[in-house]
């Protein structure tokens, strides 16, 4: 029945994820924002939300810290396996030809404040702390804005082009704008909900297979969790916008990691990366090597594939594959 649960809950999250995607596209045409823009802004904190209410309902409510860590850290892994996974079904090139090189910079505060997580877990009980809050957390949070900040001034200078390459025709004219709206907000409500119950079956895992927190919670919580990502992906992959594509997935992980500042926030028995796991370390340094191959290939731009997927993509699916193991080793 848990494991019955536990699908149950992945599908919902995942019809929902399509729907929030569908209707992010709609308001985009109705408000002439732009597909890109609102993809970016509006879809990827929505179907970043369920990491929140996993990670704030598992430290509230289930006093489950391991859990939101993993789940967060976890995801990170994840929604960098999504560009290889997008890799095999997009043409003869590497996904990371047609994204731009600006990505890397979002890339990289991303590399950054996992080197930080990567750091504390090492420092456990010695984390300095404001209050219970470890002061690791706050330099998240800024970091965080810091980053939205660069990249905003950043994708400022490329708007022109950005607008004139979202010149598309109306394709929802049937659909009114309320209606957009309210089945927007109504499948974001469903993902909350539907997450907010995840900490429950990722415990009731744990104990039924052995496996433990660390690796319930890095592999089976964050890949559900993180489905709202793929989705929106895949359907930012067939109207073309690898750039999209990007920017939810790392601008997803940006998100991600400070939401475990605000998981700290909620978390009172002191700071958060002192009252987990070692094997954490494993997952975030998997990240950070995930990450960094993410980079190369963006800088490299390899023009050709190894059956199906370009070689960057093959590290990738290595690397989660390898930690995987190692979680599963370190259970």
């Amino acid at each position: 029945m848990i494991w019955l649960q536990f699908f149950a809950c992945a599908a919902i999250i995942l019809a929902a994820g399509t729907q929030v995607s569908k209707y992010g596209d709609i308001i985009a045409e109705k408000t002439g924002l732009g597909r890109t823009w609102i993809g970016v802004v509006l879809v990827a904190s929505v179907t970043s939300l369920p990491e929140l209410i996993t990670g704030i309902s598992s430290v509230v409510v289930f006093d489950l810290p391991n859990i939101a860590a993993g789940d967060v850290l976890g995801s990170c892994m994840f929604n960098i396996l999504i560009l290889a996974l997008l890799d095999v079904f997009d043409g003869a090139s590497p996904l990371t030809t047609k994204a731009h090189p600006g990505q890397v910079l979002t890339a990289a505060f991303g590399a950054l404040m996992l080197s930080v997580v990567s750091v504390c877990i090492f420092l456990g009980a010695r984390i300095p702390a404001l209050g219970w809050v470890g002061i690791p957390s706050l330099a998240f949070l800024a970091i965080y804005l810091l980053a939205v900040r660069m990249v905003f001034k950043y994708e400022k200078k490329r708007i022109a082009e950005t607008i004139s390459q979202l010149a598309e025709e109306a394709q929802y004219e049937r659909v009114t704008k309320a209606k957009a709206y309210t089945m927007y907000a109504l499948n974001a409500v469903v993902i909350v909900a539907a997450a907010s119950y995840l900490p429950h079956i990722g415990e009731e895992i744990a104990e039924m297979t052995g496996l433990g927190r660390t690796f319930v919670g890095s592999i089976f919580i964050a890949l559900s969790t993180s489905l709202p990502e793929l989705v929106t992906s895949i359907a930012a992959l067939r109207i073309g916008a690898v750039d999209m594509v990007f920017g939810n997935v790392l601008g997803s992980n940006l998100f991600n990691l400070a939401i475990l500042a605000i998981d700290d926030i909620f978390y009172t028995k002191g700071p958060i990366l002192s009252a987990i796991s070692d094997s954490h370390a494993i997952t975030s340094n998997a990240a950070i090597v995930l990450t960094a191959i993410a980079v190369i290939g963006l800088s490299y731009r390899s023009e050709k594939k190894r059956f199906l997927l370009g070689w960057d993509s093959i590290g990738i699916l290595a690397i989660y594959a390898l930690t995987t193991y190692m979680l599963y080793a370190a259970r």
